[in-house]
């Protein structure tokens, strides 16, 4: 169950997302994306809904970390439940990613529960979507094989940094001995390989690859700056 979180050590993850108001938006231009990503020597996408995934599994030989944005109570969660990780799962992901944020899973019980469910019935390994220290801690305790800093600056008990948080990867590593991966923010290779020198396990990087329509909007703020 353990071989694609090995087969992303040390590596860069893509990740291959686009909402509905960009026109990257569907499986034709993602999976595009992630080929690309593959032939430069990505070590695996991250992806999200069975569409996307489905698509980018029968052309990508790489590890996909899947996941299911879904809206919960007017608020978007990753992969909610187990039926979406079940989802993930069979549209060919090798990763499940969930959020394991207090305020959206505040219940440990049931939090290790889901993630128990997903090893045992799915087979499949979980990375844990956090965003403080505090919730590393508690998703390596439930037994997470991957925590992530995805979600730090995307929550209430979190401030957002100018650029990733390195910090919290340095605190994550020296706190608890689960594989941390770097996500959040990660705009250039020099904080990939800061990240990486700071002991993350992987570091995944999305907009700064793989949408052009944000790039170009930083370009663009760029010439609208008074000297």
């Amino acid at each position: 169950m353990n071989e694609p979180v090995e087969r992303i050590r040390g590596g860069l993850v893509v990740s291959c997302q686009a909402r509905p108001d960009n026109p990257l938006h569907g499986p034709v231009y993602m999976v595009a994306m992630a080929v690309a990503a593959e032939r430069a020597g990505a070590v695996g996408i991250r992806a999200n809904g069975p569409v996307d995934i489905d698509a980018i599994r029968a052309r990508v030989n790489l590890p996909i970390i899947g996941i299911y944005k879904k809206k919960v109570n007017g608020v978007e969660v990753i992969t909610p439940d187990f039926e979406s990780a079940r989802e993930v799962v069979e549209a060919g992901a090798d990763i499940v990613a969930i959020s394991c944020a207090r305020y959206q899973r505040p219940d440990d019980e049931a939090l290790g529960q889901l993630i128990l469910r997903i090893q045992v019935d799915l087979k499949t390994p979980v990375m844990a979507d956090i965003g403080t220290v505090e919730e590393g801690l508690t998703a390596a305790r439930l037994g997470a094989e991957l925590v992530a800093t995805t979600l730090q600056g995307y929550t209430p008990d979190t401030v957002r940094t100018e650029g990733p948080d390195l910090e919290l990867v340095s605190r994550l590593v020296a706190a608890q001995s689960c594989p941390v991966v770097a996500e959040g923010r990660y705009s250039t290779p020099e904080h990939v390989r800061e990240a990486l020198d700071r002991g993350a396990y992987a570091v995944v990087v999305g907009t700064a690859i793989t949408n052009p329509m944000a790039i170009t909007a930083g370009f663009v703020a760029a010439t609208r700056r008074q000297a």
